[in-house]
């Protein structure tokens, strides 16, 4: 193999190596958000959930079975 044709080669794979570096990088960056996002969701979840088992048994009250303030 020739000098000029190694060097070629060479150049050719560090680009590469740059462009898949790059990529990477990109790739990690949209995981991290994706990770932050579901997170949050899960935070928002677990909050739903709280709210749903405060709930009485037998469903919300009905405005009928409460006493009006002036009783």
């Amino acid at each position: 193999m020739e000098p000029a044709e190694s060097q070629s080669r060479l150049t050719e794979l560090e680009i590469k190596l740059s462009y898949a570096e790059d990529l990477i990088e990109t790739l990690n960056l949209t995981v991290f958000r994706q990770q932050e996002q579901i997170e949050a969701l899960q935070r928002q979840l677990a909050d739903l959930q709280r709210q749903v088992q405060a709930i009485p048994a037998g469903g919300a009250p009905s405005l009928r079975d409460e006493i009006p303030p002036h009783y």
